[in-house]
Order: structure tokens, then C-alpha cells, then sequence
């Protein structure tokens, strides 16, 4: 076999998506040949699929920020033909071919191995998602969070924040709230462990004040934007927000007082550039939690991935959405 499939986005003479057939590169210095078992679609994966998203460094590009699945060659010492690994970020689906392809070639500085009591499918459940998902919790551990604590989580039906709720469920968390403008989210956000499911406008004030009355301890936030904005005065004294999504906008509108009168965090969440010792701690937690049983998977394959990247910009998307590559191993 001399080539292999691969969907790329090019914008050359327009903008447009296909599955084409590469031919395998040769390997240089310690970098990895794997067979992809899956990969996932992640709300940057989406941008990635569109032609204003801003995310793709160079075209053609191959998106897919994340993948898992077997060694096939391998010039880096620590991985051997058979080894079951697992990649997120970096520069994966946007400045280096990512994901979604039979096959990858990458350093090996980026390859995690798979953690002994996780599959490779149950990995790409995870993915991203599960990564900063992850990196919220922990850092608001870290601020302080306990488990009798109130604690909201936005976007409650994304991946991000479904994951979120799950691994706080699972740690013994008793006040979950779920921000969630999907009514048929509603079920499913309970089984995941929310205590209750609001839609943000029905608790948000209708009128932002610099500061407001303390109804939550910790804001997991994936949204961003005007929604943060209105969260920040409600935090109690000593409480914190993590922050890791943008798709409510950019801009963040707020005072100094809940910071200085009621010395509230502000905590940015990168999950791209994690150290790679870091990965390792964070994924085996991942996998002795076992947090994807209860999570909502859409499984499609490369030819479907342009319809679920619009509905994810759209708005219309739930929970994780599992692409399966190659053969299932």
C-alpha cells in the first residue's frame, strides 16, 4: 500500500473540503508513523473547516487536533511498532496535518502512550475536550474548590463542559449547575451529575452590577464573552472562574471590584501547549476516573465531518463527536 486517505481543507481556487490520497513521506530524526483509530471534532476543528475561522496557518491542511491509535514505524526510541498512543494540540490540524487520516506522521515529543485502563476510542471521547476539561478542574482545585462547594459550569452541552460535569460528579461534587440553552439537554446533564439545568438568562441578573449577590463559589466557563462578563460579580469572596472558550466572543467587559473586594481569580486555560509531564498526570486522572460512560457520542466517519462541523458553528451541536478513522483496533 503506497497511499492513504486524508481530508484536507485548500482554498485554492475557493475554499473547499475533500478526501484525497497522500503517498507516505519518509521519517526524519524521532518522528512516528501511526495508523489512526479515531479522532474527534472539537469547536476549534470546526473553525478550522471553515473558510473565515482564522485557525489554519498554511493550506492545503489536514484538521484534526487530536488522534489516537497504533505505532506502525518508529524512530523515536520510546515508541515501538505496536504501542497504542494518543496526540492532542500542539500544532496538530493546523500548522502540521492533524487527525482526520489513516494515517499520521509525528514527533514524538507529541505522542502520549495510552493509559493501561483506557481504550483508544474511549481517548477520543475524551480528546481536547477532556483535556482542558480537566485543566479547569484542577486548577480550581488547586484554587481551593471543595466538594460542598457551588460550582457552575457554561455551555453545559459541549464537549468541554459535559466532561466537566462528569469529573466533578465523579469527585464527590454535590451543587452543580449546568448552563445550558438546550431544553433536550436537560436529562442528560442530570445522568452526567448536574444538580440542576438552567438556561443562563433565567439565572443572570437582567441588569449588571460591578458587584452582586454571591451565588457561586467556582465558574468553569466555557463561553467567554458577555456571559462571563455577567458572571464575575456573582462569585463569592475567594472564589475563582477558569476560563478556556471564546465561543460567546472575545471581549470581556468588567471592573476591578469583584478582583479587589472579593479577591476573585481569573484563571486562563490553554490546552494546546500542556507540558508534556503534565499530559501524562492529567490523562492517567482521566482514565482511573472513567468519566465517558454516561457522556453523549456521535460517531461519524471523514465524509460526514463537514456537516458536523456547521452545526457545532451553529450552535446546533451536542456533547462529543467521535470520528472513526481506520479499522477499529
Amino acid at each position: 500500500m503506497n497511499t492513504f486517505k486524508q481530508f484536507q481543507v485548500n482554498n485554492e481556487p475557493t475554499f473547499h473540503t475533500s478526501i484525497v490520497d497522500k503517498e507516505f513521506p519518509e521519517l526524519i530524526n524521532n518522528e512516528v508513523w501511526v495508523k489512526i483509530a479515531y479522532s474527534d471534532v472539537n469547536y476549534k476543528d470546526a473553525l478550522a473547516c471553515s473558510e473565515h475561522g482564522q485557525v489554519i496557518r498554511h493550506y492545503p491542511m489536514t484538521p484534526g487536533i487530536d488522534f489516537s491509535g497504533v505505532v506502525m514505524k518508529s524512530l523515536d526510541k520510546r515508541f515501538q511498532p505496536g504501542d497504542q498512543v494518543l496526540a492532542t494540540g500542539y500544532g496538530l490540524g493546523v500548522s502540521q496535518p492533524g487527525g482526520y487520516s489513516d494515517y499520521q506522521k509525528v514527533t514524538g515529543d507529541w505522542l502520549i502512550p495510552l493509559p493501561e485502563t483506557m481504550t483508544l476510542r474511549q481517548a477520543m471521547v475524551l480528546g481536547t475536550a477532556g483535556l482542558t476539561a480537566a485543566l479547569c478542574v484542577n486548577a480550581l482545585l488547586t484554587q481551593g474548590m471543595k466538594a460542598e462547594d457551588k460550582v457552575i459550569v457554561t455551555g453545559a452541552s459541549g464537549g468541554v463542559g459535559s466532561v466537566a460535569i462528569a469529573m466533578l460528579h465523579k469527585m464527590g461534587f454535590q451543587q452543580i449547575t449546568a448552563f445550558s440553552r438546550k431544553e433536550e439537554a436537560k436529562t442528560w446533564l442530570q445522568k452526567l451529575g448536574a444538580t440542576q439545568v438552567v438556561h443562563p438568562e433565567a439565572f443572570l441578573p437582567e441588569k449588571n452590577k460591578p458587584l452582586d449577590k454571591q451565588q457561586v463559589d467556582y465558574v468553569i466557563d466555557t463561553v467567554g464573552g458577555e456571559q462571563l462578563t455577567r458572571l464575575l460579580p456573582l462569585i463569592a469572596y475567594d472564589g475563582a472562574a477558569a476560563l478556556c472558550g471564546n465561543a460567546g466572543g472575545i471581549k470581556l467587559t468588567t471592573t476591578v471590584l469583584p478582583f479587589i473586594l472579593r479577591n476573585i481569580q481569573l484563571i486562563g486555560i490553554d490546552s494546546v501547549n500542556v507540558p508534556h509531564e503534565k499530559r501524562l498526570n492529567i490523562w492517567q486522572q482521566l482514565a482511573d476516573l472513567s468519566v465517558t460512560d454516561h457522556l453523549v457520542v456521535n460517531e461519524i466517519t471523514l465524509d460526514q465531518l463537514e456537516e458536523t462541523t456547521k452545526k457545532i458553528l451553529d450552535g446546533t451541536h451536542q456533547g462529543r463527536t467521535l470520528v472513526t478513522v481506520g479499522e477499529t483496533i
